[in-house]
């Protein structure tokens, strides 16, 4: 083979990987963005916080999202005076390590789906309006090291699995309607109308 072709060669081969690789990390910031686009529709935002989550451009780019390697890690939306509610979709957002909603009208029950998220190392969903009870795939969150679900509607029993999440160091229950743990310490359960015996 000759030089000139070898060369066409290692060109065609450089030009491919170009266009793979931008496809590759594209489609995993495509489906960060498509799950911030469901989220948004599920919301009411009278102050327009989320403006800027039109659905176009890099969400990197949008209010109140972090990201490390063009991946949305942090979503932080405490005290934005939203209402709606969580959507399964937010459980798509495998970068992610901080989701903080707290302070605000969000209502209906914790998704299922958030016990998908590998990463997460906090989860504040405190001061909201949240019913039904927590769900056990938050067990899964194996690098949680904060829980707050603090001041809601939440009710039943907190799943068993959440004791043996590894590096959980802080969890809040409180103020909440009915909600019980027999082996969590009673301070973390202050405000709750009935407690488990």
């Amino acid at each position: 083979m000759s030089m000139a072709a070898t060369c066409l060669m290692l060109l065609t081969l450089a030009l491919r990987a170009s266009l793979i690789i931008p496809l590759v990390y594209g489609s995993d910031n495509d489906s960060d963005k498509q799950a911030l686009v469901a989220f948004k529709k599920s919301l009411t935002d009278p102050d327009n916080a989320l403006q800027s989550w039109d659905g176009s451009g890099n969400p990197c780019n949008w209010t109140n999202i972090y990201c490390k390697n063009n991946r949305v890690t942090t979503v932080m939306l405490g005290h934005t005076n939203l209402g709606g509610h969580l959507v399964p979709e937010l459980g798509g957002l495998s970068a992610l390590e901080y989701l903080s909603v707290f302070n605000n009208k969000i209502e209906g029950t914790i998704p299922a789906e958030l016990g998908n998220l590998e990463k997460l190392q906090v989860l504040g969903l405190s001061e909201n309006q949240l019913s039904g009870g927590i769900p056990p795939s938050l067990g899964n969150l194996k690098s949680l090291n904060l829980l707050l679900l603090d001041s809601n509607r939440l009710t039943g029993e907190v799943p068993s699995e959440i004791a043996n999440l590894p590096n959980l160091n802080r969890a809040n229950f409180s103020n909440n309607i009915d909600l019980c743990w027999n082996f969590w310490p009673t301070p973390t359960f202050v405000g709750n109308y009935t407690l488990c015996k």
